[in-house]
């Protein structure tokens, strides 16, 4: 039996409300042995698993760590959001009832860490002196080494962190029992796994899973689909999927700031990491603040105030390559300490490889593993399954990202002078329409959609609708969630400006794209602060403000003349079936703000008003 009071005693660790959550664990799940973590621990728990075979040597400094092959991404529909209330269930939040998700996950736990290390993990989803550091502390305790590896390159690790809360109590309580993996019936109607947040009583049960998503509890358990109830239930802040980067102009000398939500493979982390094209690099630069998470708030100065609550990025490796994400392979080079999950390994040069990494597959494959730790060598003529898994990523520290912003770790935040929306869409949506009206931009925001397919005969497809990308991390009901926006960013006196974005344009005859992405993307955006600041005034339209070809600077790109006027307007009958969508769409969400009605009837006018 571990003596759990000397052992914390030994570690320094003080705060006596989190000595006692770790004893109650403790004797529920059982640990052989218990140690406390801090960052300072990296490089002798990296040795360790290396030695235990928990990770392998991926290169100078850089690691390689495989999951189990049924435990290899989120699994949404094991996800839930527990409270004590039944109005919080929502469309999306797999709401159940805590005191029953909560028991029943005891009894999964209960006994599973026998024989292994329960690891306490202090940490801070904040930079310390944050206005929301309240809100930020938490503790995971997991049975899982690499795990805790991948904790401390995500969030600020160390005791200092919660014996010095103003409020003792006020830490999120995170566990994390792995599982026997190999025996929980993943995918059948005996499945064991569930990944509970208790969000009513800040608590976190997860178990079944080693996979990042699902254990990292301080990333999106806790950084958004807790922080999402927190910032409800305190009526201070939002905590979103958004990126958040910051553009400097040296010309004028002006900093601004964009965040937004973007769904999955619509382009989000690209859009964080780029850098501006090489015609405009001299004037403009272009910083990272963070690739997932933002939480926003309102400034006594009346700003809104943005920050990434992260201290890393947990990125996916598919195309990531030179031209899509430049900084990012420079964040994750020899000696930056990162950690890559379920790509291909090769054991025999301490390699990695995945699709997109390089234009072909290596050419030797000798030595080459899939991420399942099948030899590529032995696979049967036209097996051409994917090396790396679809889901495979990378773990890194924001310090190791080369244009990261100097002050991201400002405790004050920055001020947003802009929030986008993009999904991936082939022909509804232009390159970018600037939305003035507050209850237009969160209307906008909760019909986020995205093309699920990208078939050439999907035209007349519904998008999949992901509201402001948080479908699958909302914690409460979706009409309070609107009514929390429009009550956030409405307190603001100095409103940043709304916008949808998307690069994914395609020509209907042969399915190019329109606009050549990535670094150019730097463009819209740049159109789009100067709109807010009056700088140019744009072309309306029924669903936003457009650029006109002048406005949009176009230095060091040529365009075909057709294209960008393609792309720089809207398809007014395409839209006004779109509007039909979305209306069928928001009435799945009782009690919606009249708002947000509101704003989609004028929408909708417009759009009937409108010549075609």
């Amino acid at each position: 039996m571990v003596d759990v009071e000397k052992v914390l005693d030994e570690a320094g660790l003080k705060n006596p409300h989190v000595r006692e959550y770790v004893a109650y664990w403790a004797g529920v799940t059982e640990p052989e042995r218990i140690e406390v973590v801090n960052a300072s621990d990296d490089a002798r728990l990296v040795a360790e698993a290396l030695e235990a075979g928990e990770l392998l040597p991926a290169g100078e400094g850089l690691y390689y760590s495989r999951s189990y092959f049924k435990d290899t991404a989120r699994s949404e529909e094991r996800t839930i959001v527990a409270t004590s209330k039944p109005e919080d269930k929502g469309v999306y939040n797999n709401w159940r009832d805590a005191e029953e998700m909560t028991s029943s996950q005891l009894e999964r736990m209960r006994g599973q860490s026998r024989g292994k290390t329960m690891y306490v993990i202090p940490y801070l989803m904040a930079p310390p002196g944050s206005p929301l550091e309240a809100y930020a502390a938490g503790v995971e305790v997991t049975d899982n080494r690499p795990v805790v590896l991948h904790m401390i390159r995500m969030a600020r690790v160390g005791t200092a962190h919660v014996d010095n809360l103003e409020d003792p109590t006020s830490f999120v309580r995170a566990v994390h029992v792995t599982g026997d993996l190999e025996n929980l019936g993943q995918g059948t109607p005996d499945d064991q796994r569930y990944f509970v947040t208790v969000a009513d009583q800040r608590t976190i049960l997860h178990f079944g899973s080693s996979y990042g998503g699902n254990a990292l509890l301080g990333k999106i358990a806790h950084g958004l689909r807790q922080a999402c109830y927190d910032g409800r239930a305190s009526g201070k802040f939002l905590a979103e999927q958004f990126m958040l980067l910051g553009i400097t102009d040296h010309e004028t000398g002006k900093k601004y700031h964009v965040c937004g939500g973007f769904p999955s493979a619509s382009g989000k982390t690209n859009l964080a990491m780029t850098l501006a094209p090489d015609a405009m690099g001299s004037r403009y630069h272009v910083e990272f603040y963070g690739d997932d998470i933002a939480w926003l708030w309102v400034g006594e100065d009346g700003k809104v105030y943005a920050m990434n609550p992260e201290n890393g990025v947990f990125g996916v490796a598919k195309d990531t390559n030179e031209l899509t994400n430049p900084t990012a392979l420079d964040s994750i080079k020899p000696g930056s300490g990162a950690i890559f999950t379920n790509v291909a390994y090769n054991p025999d040069t301490q390699e990695v490889w995945w699709e997109g990494k390089t234009p072909e597959y290596p050419a030797d494959v000798t030595g080459w593993e899939d991420w399942k730790g099948e030899k590529i060598s032995d696979r049967e003529a036209g097996d051409d399954s994917p090396w790396a898994h679809p889901n495979s990523r990378f773990t890194t520290t924001l310090a190791n990202v080369p244009n990261v912003a100097g002050d991201f770790e400002d405790p004050a935040g920055v001020p947003v002078d802009a929030i986008i929306f993009g999904g991936r869409t082939r022909d509804r949506e232009p390159l970018v329409r600037a939305i003035t009206d507050l209850a237009e931009g969160v209307y906008d925001g909760l019909t986020l959609g995205a093309e699920a397919t990208f078939a050439a005969d999907g035209l007349d497809g519904q998008l999949r609708y992901d509201p402001m990308s948080m479908r699958p991390f909302m914690a409460y009901a979706e009409a309070d969630y609107a009514a929390h926006w429009l009550k956030i960013i409405g307190a603001a006196t100095q409103q940043p400006i709304f916008a949808h974005v998307n690069w994914f344009q395609r020509d209907a005859e042969d399915g190019h794209f329109l606009w050549p992405g990535y670094r150019e993307n730097l463009r819209p955006l740049l159109w789009l602060v100067k709109y807010a600041a009056g700088e140019v005034s744009g072309r309306q339209t029924p669903v936003g403000v457009l650029p006109t070809e002048e406005e949009l600077d176009l230095t060091g790109l040529d365009l075909p003349a057709d294209e960008l006027a393609r792309i720089l307007d809207i398809d007014v009958e395409r839209w006004r079936q779109e509007m039909g969508f979305r209306e069928e769409h928001l009435q799945q969400f009782d009690g919606l703000p009249e708002e947000i009605w509101e704003a989609h009837r004028r929408v909708a006018q417009a759009l009937a008003d409108a010549d075609s």
